[in-house]
């Protein structure tokens, strides 16, 4: 449920979630972004960080410079007011995916269960243009929705010790990329060579919470070893596409 007003909460002494509503939801979600757009544009004194999730903004500020209880007023002004938020145009970020052996292992048993061939999986998952809800667990991991629900698929009982760097996986009606090497309970379908999360970079992660993407199969390990290196050496270009 998308709430009539903001629930705002403090979180510490100098943060503030303002809570938006109480479910996953891909219009709860866009809500949450123009309101973190709305703040970025304002420039509301004080305001030092902004963390969208799902379905909340923590508001970060500095309380030597402006209080719980005026960062509450500017918040309650901008939800009551007409502004309407990022204008831009969305665009699909393009991630390029091997999908199944070595790199997918569960690729087979999540096909198995939502009673389908194997390449019709890989359809289903491929064909989503999936919005970035939040980013969270790790640096650079992200959150996506928009996953066919017949692909939905729970957890692992035991979580995998160690999960390579853009491996792909599904976990109940969610999907996600794994962007550096880390443990993990979610079933692997497949892995990008693209760098989700590189510190050396000016911006480090490839994606932020409102982006979109798109998963591109690619052919074959040669095809994968190819757009590796070239992300190594620099000179692979992401594509990107107007949203549909």
């Amino acid at each position: 449920m998308i709430y009539d007003a903001p629930k705002l909460i403090p979180a510490g002494d100098q943060a503030l979630v303002v809570e938006l509503g109480d479910e996953i939801d891909a219009a709860l979600n866009r809500r949450v972004h123009d309101l973190t757009h709305l703040v970025e544009e304002q420039r509301i004194r004080g305001v030092v960080d902004l963390t969208p999730t799902y379905r909340s903004l923590l508001v970060q500020y500095d309380a030597t410079e402006t209080s719980l209880g005026e960062i509450s007023i500017a918040i309650r002004d901008l939800e009551d007011g007409p502004g309407t938020g990022s204008s831009d145009q969305p665009l699909v970020v393009h991630v390029p995916t091997l999908y199944g052996g070595a790199f997918g292992p569960d690729l087979e048993d999540i096909a198995e269960c939502a009673g389908v061939p194997v390449a019709e999986a890989v359809n289903m998952h491929s064909s989503e243009q999936y919005r970035v809800y939040m980013m969270g667990f790790t640096p650079g991991f992200p959150y996506l929705g928009g996953l066919d629900e017949r692909l939905a698929t729970p957890r692992l009982e035991t979580p995998r010790q160690e999960i390579p760097a853009g491996t792909v996986g599904i976990a109940e009606s969610q999907t996600g990329i794994y962007p550096v090497a880390s443990p993990g309970g979610w079933r692997l379908i497949g892995r990008t060579p693209l760098k989700l999360f590189d510190p050396s970079r000016e911006f480090p992660s490839l994606l932020s919470a409102g982006d979109y993407l798109r998963f591109v199969p690619i052919d074959g390990e040669e095809e994968f070893k190819t757009i590796e290196d070239s992300v190594a050496a620099g000179t692979y270009e992401t594509t990107m596409s107007v949203k549909q």
